[in-house]
C-alpha cells in the first residue's frame, strides 16, 4: 500500500515572525515544508518462497538435452546448493550423492508458459472458477495470484510430468483480463511461497471472439473494431496517468510541493506495461488479429512477450520474429471455434523455422501433464513436412523459450552452470510416450521421486472423506 510520511507541521505564527526577524527577510510567511515524496510500492505481495532442503547430488551416464539445443552422451551433472555445480563427461564429487543414469535421459524441467491451474482448480465447480473477471472489459486491476488455490490436484499432477515452473494467467473474457504471475511447481499453503522470486509479471489481453462474445450484450466491445477501440482507449488512458506521475517527480525533484495523482489500480498495471516493467501475454487466434496488436503494440511503444494459441502463427512467423514475440502454441488442437478453423499440425515447426521463438503450452490441466508428448508431436509432424530440427532443439520448445517469453531465462530453462538445478531425469527418451519422468528436482531439492508413492504431495481432494465417528 502506498504510505505517505506526514510533515512536521507549520510552525506557529510567534515562530514564524521571530525566523523572519532573525534572517532579515521581511516575509510574512515561511514557504511550507515539502511533503514527503508518494512512492508506489510495486511488489506488495512479495514471493516467501523457500527451496527444498537439499545435498550435493551428482547424476551420471545419462544422455543430456540442455534445453538451448545442445546433446551431450555418457553426462554427468552435479547439483549444489540449489545450483548446476558441473556438468561433463568425467565428474569428481566424492562427497556428492550418486544418481547412476544409465540409460536414462536428463533435461531442464518443463515451463509451462499458459496455464490456469489453480484459477479454474479441480474439483471442477463453480466456486472454484475465479479465472475471469467478467464485469468490465478492461480489468487490469486484478491479480491472478489472488484467485489462485494452492490445494489445486493439478500442480501434483504436473510435477510428476516434469513440471518444474509454470505461468498462470486469467482468463480470456476481457481485452484486458489482469496480471498473470509465475510460480515454482512447489504446491504450499498460500501463494506467496509458490511464487518464483523477481519473476516479472505478465498482463493478459484477449482479442477476437472472446470479448465480443462475452461483452457484445452487456453494452462492451462486440466487434473486432470494438475490441481495438478499447485497447487503444485503454493505452491512451494510461499514457495520460504515466505522465501525471512523470510531471509529478519532476515538480518534486524541481523543489516544488505536488500533490501526487490518485491511484488506479487498472491504469498502474497498464503503466507498468509501458515502462516495460510487465509483460504482455496476448490470446490470438488468427493472423490478421495478431497482425493488428502489432501495430497497437508499435502505436504505443510496448512489447508482446507472447501470442497465446497462436493457431494461425504460420502465416504471420516472420512478423513474430520481426518483432520479437513468441508464439506460444498447441501442437494439434484446433479448429473447435471459427478463429481456431485454420490450424494446421506443423504450425509449431513452421514458426520456429522462420527463426521466430515457439513455444508448446497447454491450457489445459491435462495437457500440462504430458507437455513432452505434445512437443513431441509438433517435432514429429515437422519432420513429415520436412521441416528438420533435431530433438534437442526441439526440447527448447518447453524450456529456455518458456522461459524466454516468462522473463526467468537467466536463472532456468536450460542446464548450464550456475543456472537453478531445476532438473528432471527420465526413464527413456522423453520424446517417446512410454517414457516417465522419474525424478524432479527443483533448486536442487527432490521434488518428485516416482519409485517412492509415500513420499507423492497429496491434495485433500485426493484423500477423500470419512463419516462421522470414523476418525481414529
Amino acid at each position: 500500500m502506498t504510505k505517505r510520511k506526514l510533515s512536521n507541521g507549520l510552525l506557529t505564527g510567534l515562530t514564524l515572525v521571530a525566523a523572519a526577524t532573525l534572517v532579515g527577510c521581511g516575509d510574512k510567511e515561511a514557504k511550507k515544508e515539502q511533503a514527503a515524496f508518494v512512492e508506489i510500492n510495486k511488489n506488495p505481495f512479495p514471493s516467501t518462497y523457500q527451496a527444498l532442503p537439499s545435498v550435493p547430488t551428482l547424476i551420471t551416464n545419462v544422455m543430456l538435452i540442455d534445453g538451448i539445443g545442445g546433446q551431450l552422451e555418457n553426462a554427468s551433472v552435479l547439483l549444489e546448493n540449489g545450483k548446476i555445480k558441473a556438468i561433463g563427461n568425467d565428474i569428481a564429487a566424492p562427497n556428492a550423492k550418486v544418481i547412476d543414469g544409465t540409460g536414462k535421459w536428463l533435461t531442464p524441467g518443463i515451463i509451462d508458459v499458459h496455464s490456469h491451474l489453480g484459477v479454474y482448480a479441480t474439483p471442477d465447480t463453480g466456486s472454484h472458477s475465479d479465472g475471469n473477471e467478467a464485469t468490465k472489459p478492461v480489468t487490469a486491476a486484478v491479480w491472478a495470484e489472488h484467485s489462485i488455490w494452492p490445494q489445486d490436484p493439478g500442480f501434483r499432477r504436473a510435477l510428476a510430468g516434469g513440471v518444474t515452473s509454470l505461468h498462470i494467467l486469467p482468463g480470456s473474457a476481457n481485452l484486458v483480463g489482469g496480471r498473470s504471475v509465475t510460480v515454482k511447481n512447489l504446491p504450499n499453503r498460500v501463494i506467496q511461497d509458490m511464487k518464483f522470486p523477481d519473476a516479472p509479471y505478465g498482463m493478459k489481453m484477449a482479442c477476437g471472439e472472446n470479448p465480443k462474445r462475452v461483452y457484445g450484450k452487456k453494452g462492451g466491445p462486440s466487434t473486432r473494431m470494438g475490441n481495438v477501440a478499447g485497447y487503444r482507449q485503454a493505452w491512451a488512458d494510461a499514457q495520460k496517468y504515466q505522465r501525471s506521475w512523470d510531471k509529478y517527480k519532476a515538480d518534486y525533484d524541481a523543489g516544488k510541493n505536488p500533490q501526487a495523482p490518485k491511484r488506479d489500480l487498472n491504469l498502474e498495471t497498464l503503466a507498468g506495461v509501458l515502462a516495460d516493467e510487465i509483460m504482455v501475454h496476448m490470446h490470438c487466434y488468427r493472423a490478421d488479429d495478431m497482425g493488428t496488436m502489432i501495430d497497437v503494440m508499435n502505436e504505443f511503444d510496448y512489447q508482446i512477450a507472447t501470442f497465446e494459441h497462436a493457431v494461425e502463427g504460420y502465416k504471420i512467423a516472420d512478423k513474430l520474429a520481426e518483432n520479437n514475440i513468441c508464439a506460444s502454441m498447441w501442437a494439434d488442437w484446433y479448429g473447435f471455434k471459427m478463429e481456431a478453423y485454420d490450424g494446421i499440425r506443423e504450425n509449431i515447426p513452421m514458426v520456429a523455422k522462420a527463426q521466430a521463438c515457439a513455444i508448446v503450452h497447454s491450457d489445459s490441466d491435462q495437457g500440462i501433464q504430458r507437455l513432452n508428448q505434445e512437443a513431441a508431436k509438433a517435432f514429429s509432424d515437422g519432420k513429415r513436412a520436412g521441416i528438420d530440427f533435431t530433438q534437442a532443439q526441439a526440447f527448447s520448445w518447453i524450456t529456455s523459450n518458456p522461459a524466454k517469453a516468462l522473463g526467468i531465462f537467466e536463472q532456468t530453462g536450460s542446464l548450464e552452470v550456475g543456472k537453478n538445478a531445476d532438473v528432471v531425469l527420465w526413464t527413456a527418451d522423453p520424446f517417446s510416450t512410454y517414457s516417465q519422468a522419474e525424478l524432479v528436482f527443483i533448486d536442487g531439492g527432490l521434488a518428485f521421486d516416482r519409485t517412492n508413492p509415500e513420499g507423492w504431495a497429496i491434495s485433500d481432494f485426493e484423500l477423500g472423506q470419512v463419516g462421522q465417528g470414523d476418525h481414529k
